[in-house]
């Protein structure tokens, strides 16, 4: 039978693991639950389930759900700090953006390959608006899930219009994206040679209406 004491532990914990879980997430820097990518779904479900035993049962000692708490968000900041620093482990991490809609043709192939059917991509256009896909220039299946439309140029529809795309990141060379616009490596060294810039200082650069727009490492300081 409980008494009053367990009851007492149980409030306890509760409010403990209440900031503490707060804290832990201002420290991974998360505001919006729609921001959270696969890992940190993971991450927040198992900090959940852990945090469940030491409230479930008082006799379990609190370091029971602290302890591998604690891991979780160690390995959690350090998968986010490598992310930060690699591309690769960026896409192995969080995927990457798919064409679901480009020049208004639905991309079929890529729809079966992200298990993405015809209804959700409907259902997505008409939350933002969209009555039909024929009104869809550009729909992009972002890597949390949310579609980014982009609708046709109403004054130049018969013309592809462009939209913005990386071509370096983290001071490597974007080779999909150049492929797309039908560029080679040649093309970004020489708009780096007009800007004055070597590609390992690019932290970041994307094109349009052929022109990069470039930002630097320097520039985050």
């Amino acid at each position: 039978m409980v008494n009053i004491m367990d009851y007492i532990k149980i409030i306890f914990r509760m409010c403990f693991f209440y900031f503490f879980i707060v804290l832990i997430y201002r420290m991974m820097g998360k505001r919006e639950v729609g921001q959270l990518g696969i890992i940190d779904l993971i991450v927040s479900i198992l900090i959940a389930e852990l945090v469940v035993i030491s409230v479930e049962d008082p006799s379990i000692s609190i370091l029971y759900s602290l302890v591998p708490v604690i891991c979780l968000v160690i390995l959690q900041m350090l998968l986010s700090y490598g992310s930060l620093k690699s591309s690769k482990i960026r896409e192995l991490l969080d995927g990457k953006p798919s064409f679901i809609i480009k020049y208004g043709k639905i991309n079929y192939n890529e729809m079966i390959k992200q298990k993405y059917n015809l209804d959700d991509l409907l259902v997505q256009l008409r939350e933002k608006g969209y009555r039909n896909v024929e009104d869809v220039e550009y729909a992009i299946l972002e890597n949390n899930g949310t579609l980014s439309v982009f609708e046709y140029d109403k004054k130049n529809i018969i013309k592809k219009s462009p939209i913005p795309m990386p071509i370096i990141l983290d001071g490597k060379i974007q080779y999909e994206t150049l492929r797309e616009i039908d560029k080679d490596d040649s093309f970004v060294y020489q708009l780096l040679d007009k800007k004055k810039c070597d590609l390992k200082d690019i932290f970041y650069a994307f094109y349009k209406d052929k022109s990069i727009f470039i930002i630097k490492y320097s520039d985050l300081d």
